[in-house]
């Protein structure tokens, strides 16, 4: 076995943060940079760099573990409350409008899967949508947790239709809705298992004294569960970002105030995958981006603004809903955009799609271009239209129609 991929493909990742921070003014996220890296070194222009089994296994592992880390950002807490109902609201228009949307391209003879182009659609960037709330000091206000909540919603949503309904183990929808069941009650029971557990003593005295040296107790015991939950996913039939997905989810419902109590653990675990894993899951994704199909011809090209367009009506349009709390026109649309914002379950599904030839690689190209092109132009926009909101704005509950009798 061969390092020289691997090494290039870690070259990149490296040097991306300092070409950012050399440019701090380049308004381009470092997933977006380090694809279009790939590319660039890849078989489509330079050839310098190829996918190898080195660098697809741990790309493989990478893209697991940027689920792992997806779910561990949602917050069960801002799907419920007050909020909720709004937040449901804007999912089911979401998922009625991919329906409508993935059924007109496919009637159009656009698109060969309605259900894989709008299981894509669905998704939002949680991940990239939290820190951009905290720097325009939004993540408190109502605009930030509606957006969050949409996006851990639409997030979820998204993973499972994937799942469900994309494998390479193929089953009938019945017998696969039987078999996720049966994942989340597992999880239940790993959540119920580890709340009792931490009401030992011994037990609990044991991981504080483990946690900070080289024993690392707490990493170890989540990579043991997201490895055992794809496993299982696995096993039942699921890809494997499922099972990584829900582990990060136990793994926040066991923990829910990690970030306060033992804030390094998630710094942690954030290093090992943004700093290594990740970014060589987004290269590798460069590297085997098919630009010629891209280019291959201008119907195709065009099909880039298509689907961007496409994400802005799926995710941004359902923003609408949140007027009812009271947010301006300026937060309705800036909740809209970042909603729109997504690329890891795009390149998620456009991998997958390929494998089971629901998807032509000209639409992957097409559909991964507009996801990346969405993470580089909605979030400026959205951050601009919440600049101009400088006072937060206190919560508005919802009037029932007898509110007022």
């Amino acid at each position: 076995m061969s390092y020289d991929n691997l090494l290039i493909v870690l070259a990149v990742a490296a040097g991306v943060p300092f070409l950012l921070a050399t440019v701090p003014r380049l308004p381009v996220p470092g997933a977006v940079l380090e694809i279009v890296a790939g590319v660039i070194l890849g078989p489509a222009v330079l050839n310098v760099v190829t996918a190898d089994t080195a660098v697809q296994t741990l790309s493989i592992i990478g893209l697991g573990f940027l689920l792992f880390l997806a779910g561990l950002e949602i917050d069960i807490r801002q799907l419920r409350g007050p909020r909720a109902g709004l937040v449901s609201v804007g999912l089911v228009g979401t998922v009625a409008l991919a329906a409508i949307v993935g059924l007109s391209l496919h009637v159009a003879g656009l698109v060969e899967s309605p259900l894989l182009i709008g299981t894509a659609l669905v998704a939002t960037s949680l991940g990239l949508l939290v820190p951009i709330l905290k720097d325009v000091g939004a993540i408190d206000r109502p605009v930030g947790q509606l957006t969050i909540g949409g996006a851990s919603a639409g997030e979820i949503s998204a993973v499972v239709l994937l799942s469900l309904f994309f494998s390479e183990h193929s089953s009938d929808p019945g017998s696969r809705l039987l078999l996720l069941l049966s994942l989340v009650g597992l999880a239940v029971l790993i959540v119920l298992a580890s709340m009792q557990a931490g009401r030992s003593m011994w037990l609990s005295r044991a991981v504080e004294k483990l946690a900070d040296t080289s024993a690392q107790v707490r990493v170890r015991l989540s990579m043991l569960l997201v490895v055992g939950l794809s496993a299982m996913a696995l096993h039942l039939g699921f890809e494997a970002i499922l099972g990584a997905f829900v582990a990060g989810a136990v793994l926040r419902l066991i923990d829910p105030e990690a970030q306060q109590t033992h804030p390094r653990f998630h710094i942690k675990l954030e290093g090992l995958g943004y700093g290594f894993l990740v970014p060589v899951f987004f290269v590798t994704s460069g590297i085997q981006f098919d630009l010629g199909a891209l280019f291959a011809d201008a119907g195709t090209v065009l099909r880039v603004p298509m689907f961007l367009a496409a994400l802005l009506l799926v995710r941004g349009l359902p923003a609408l809903a949140y007027r009812a709390a009271g947010l301006s026109r300026a937060e309705v649309m800036a909740s809209g955009l970042l909603q729109a914002t997504s690329l890891p379950v795009i390149v998620a599904a456009a991998t997958i799609g390929l494998k089971l030839d629901a998807i032509r690689p000209e639409n992957a190209a097409a559909l991964v271009a507009a996801g990346l092109l969405s993470v580089v132009v909605f979030p400026l926009m959205a951050v601009r239209l919440l600049s101009r909101s400088h006072h937060p704005r206190r919560w508005r509950p919802i009037k029932s129609p007898s509110a007022g009798r």
